[in-house]
């Protein structure tokens, strides 16, 4: 009887070990153009409603994920029911607006020149009007607001921004996530040396973008400079950092990954290979925090997808620290790009085809071909020595 009960308690005890391990993830679905009426809203939330169970069985049943997936366990426990970030009802006012502009033009304007413009309209407007920031940050203060949620819940999050969603995701990432170190910071923008030393002898936690803004120290202008506030105040404002920082930045470890797909976002944000332009040295800051810090960036797109634009050429984490010009240390993050992912889908729905096992599958495989790029030595030389022969449509 003694065995028996001793047996039981370990039995117990190892449940209570393996649940308490268990890491839940719950994914957050940020929708795209062209999905403001209640018609298109509801297409949206069904495909999400096809998508999630598909995903959850995928990455939850899958042998490799569980081997790379980037948890202090290797346990993988995807919520049951996804979380619907939906943002297409805050541009509507401002595209019956333009609509009702091209309705107008009809009535003096060839037909087939009026069709186009409509076309464009309902395709181009949500992902030009989200892009600029007067109407991008509150979005991402909402967001934030739900990942702090789930966080608080005990769940970690996984962005999922489709098409123009993208765009969010990616926003979300820069000015939401605490990568940046004060002292760093401070010691390459034009401020005087008092501040400086007034930094130093004042620590405080590492921020994001977003808290900046939020202490009054400075904002990002549309040409991607930090601007800083220059008055007698920075310094009480600097030392109310940390409140600002907790409040409006993505709490350390609450994002897993970012898996966006459809995505256009090289098309709209092109200028950030401009090395003039102050966004890419952020952007540096970023790649090493994801690294470091093991988030998964993921970006898949259907071949057939002309909306589906490569996001980066795939590097080594060696190759990417020459090109951010930033050391890693232990890094477990991914950022990898499939677009040649057979949708079997025509040129014209390609784009609005996601919903399915291929789709699901091919994230999949997407994440652990991406890991074992950067992770597994035998695989990575074979991919290394394929790529070579391959014609390098990059440069």
């Amino acid at each position: 009887m003694k065995k028996i009960l001793t047996f039981l308690g370990i039995f117990i005890l190892l449940q209570n070990v393996c649940y308490s391990s268990q890491q839940n993830v719950s994914f957050i679905y940020i929708n795209g153009s062209n999905n403001n009426d209640e018609k298109m809203k509801t297409w949206y939330e069904n495909g999400v409603h096809k998508l999630h169970p598909l995903l959850k069985k995928r990455f939850e049943k899958n042998r490799d994920t569980k081997k790379y997936y980037n948890s202090k366990d290797g346990l993988i426990h995807i919520n049951e029911e996804p979380v619907i970030f939906f943002w297409g009802n805050e541009s509507k006012m401002d595209l019956d607006w333009v609509k009702r502009q091209v309705n107008f033009s009809q009535a003096f304007g060839a037909f087939a020149a009026y069709k186009v413009r409509s076309m464009l309209t309902a395709y181009l407007h949500d992902a030009i009007w989200v892009q600029k920031n007067h109407n991008m940050i509150p979005i991402l203060d909402e967001l934030n607001k739900v990942v702090q949620q789930e966080y608080a819940k005990g769940n970690r999050v996984t962005l999922l921004g489709y098409s123009a969603g993208t765009f969010i995701s990616y926003q979300y990432m820069f000015r939401k996530l605490p990568y940046l170190n004060l002292q760093d910071l401070f010691s390459v923008v034009d401020v005087s040396n008092e501040i400086k030393e007034f930094i130093k002898a004042n620590p405080q936690n590492n921020t994001c973008i977003s808290a900046l803004e939020d202490a009054r120290l400075g904002v990002v202008s549309e040409k991607g400079h930090l601007l800083l506030d220059s008055s007698q105040d920075f310094k009480k404002n600097y030392l109310k950092l940390n409140e600002s920082t907790q409040k409006v930045c993505a709490p350390v470890n609450a994002l897993s990954s970012v898996i966006n797909f459809a995505s256009p976002l090289v098309l709209f944000y092109s200028d950030l290979n401009d090395p003039n332009y102050e966004m890419t040295y952020y952007n540096s800051f970023m790649v090493k925090y994801i690294l470091e810090n093991g988030i998964s960036f993921v970006t898949v797109n259907y071949k057939e997808d002309p909306l589906g634009f490569p996001t980066v050429r795939n590097l080594t984490n060696e190759e990417l620290e020459k090109v951010v010009d930033k050391t890693f240390e232990n890094p477990t993050g991914l950022i990898y790009d499939n677009s040649k992912v057979w949708g079997k889908r025509s040129v014209i729905f390609a784009h609005t085809s996601y919903w399915n096992n291929n789709f699901a599958n091919s994230v999949v495989k997407t994440y652990v071909k991406g890991m074992k790029f950067n992770y597994n030595e035998k695989y990575q030389e074979k991919m290394l020595k394929k790529r070579s022969k391959d014609f390098n449509i990059w440069e």
